[in-house]
């Protein structure tokens, strides 16, 4: 099983497009110990020739041109990407659907209230409905792609989308609207939580002993962007849960025996995108490796 780290960063992408916070400015100057990075997704394929998406970004069509994998193949019109699995209604994670707009064959995967967010968007009425069939997955419940690769979603603590909110919002709620995903190839497995507020014991029992696992890496710090000026609200309270603290994700994770750890879905002011920062040589210390654009994993 190949794992193929198409984009590594938040909503935003690093450096963010009107951002100039200590650490983009780096990245705005050309500064050799960070690197650009796109907004999050994966693609992961059993046989190197059909290829899952987890999660579409707004990036989608960029990182396909920077990975020649996925590029075409034949005379006529085709695509390597045969499935989208999406693990929530955010809009980084759904915007790339419309770049997959141009009557081409997918299977569409997502929880009940995630898909009813497209299905609910007229723009997403550009995906020809005779090409492409959308799937609603019951939490808990093992589905087949048809290419070699068994997806299950289960719950993980979270929050709506941001444009979903009301006046009043129930960070940590457990239920469709923030998953996580157990992918296997029959041999190995891997798990994807891109989102996730605590690590409560659930998660941590659901995650234990795994051979991998991307996890959540937003912020460093729970205070971050508060610290930094940027918005009044926390990690949590965004819906993700910090790297550092006592109940944060490399404390939570430390006795988990899990095989290898590697942050995803990393926001444009966590200083562990610099290569030599204090916080960097942290998490590594913790056993833990920071997500980069072209990153690939075999299983």
């Amino acid at each position: 099983m190949r794992i193929l780290v198409l984009g590594s960063a938040a909503g935003g992408g690093f450096p963010q497009w009107n951002c100039n916070c200590p650490v983009c400015q780096l990245a705005w100057s050309g500064d050799p110990r960070v690197r650009a990075r796109s907004q999050s997704s994966l693609a992961v394929s059993a046989d190197g020739e059909r290829w899952l998406l987890l999660n579409a970004s707004p990036d989608l069509r960029q990182q396909i041109i920077d990975q020649p994998i996925l590029h075409p193949r034949g005379k006529s019109r085709q695509s390597p990407i045969s499935a989208v699995f999406v693990t929530n209604a955010d809009i980084d994670h759904l915007v790339g659907l419309l770049t997959l707009r141009e009557q081409q064959a997918f299977t569409l995967f997502g929880s009940r209230s995630t898909l009813a967010q497209v299905a609910g968007a007229s723009v997403f009425g550009v995906l020809n409905k005779d090409l492409v069939e959308t799937r609603e997955v019951d939490l808990e419940s093992t589905v087949d792609t048809g290419i070699g690769l068994k997806v299950t979603a289960f719950p993980v603590p979270g929050k709506v989308a941001l444009y979903l909110e009301g006046d009043v919002v129930d960070v940590g709620a457990e239920g469709e609207s923030t998953v996580g995903l157990e992918i296997t190839d029959g041999v190995k497995k891997f798990f994807y939580v891109p989102g996730c507020s605590d690590i409560n014991e659930r998660v941590a029992k659901r995650l234990r002993g795994a051979d991998l696992l991307f996890f959540d890496g937003t912020t460093y710090t729970d205070d971050e962007m508060v610290a930094l000026g940027l918005s009044p609200k926390t990690a949590h309270r965004m819906g993700h849960v910090a790297m550092s603290g006592k109940d944060g994700s490399v404390a939570r994770f430390a006795e988990s025996g899990i095989g290898r750890k590697i942050y995803v879905h990393i926001n444009n002011t966590n200083p562990v995108l610099i290569e030599d920062s204090k916080e960097r040589a942290s998490v590594e210390k913790a056993g833990w490796d920071v997500a980069y654009d072209g990153m690939e994993v075999v299983l």
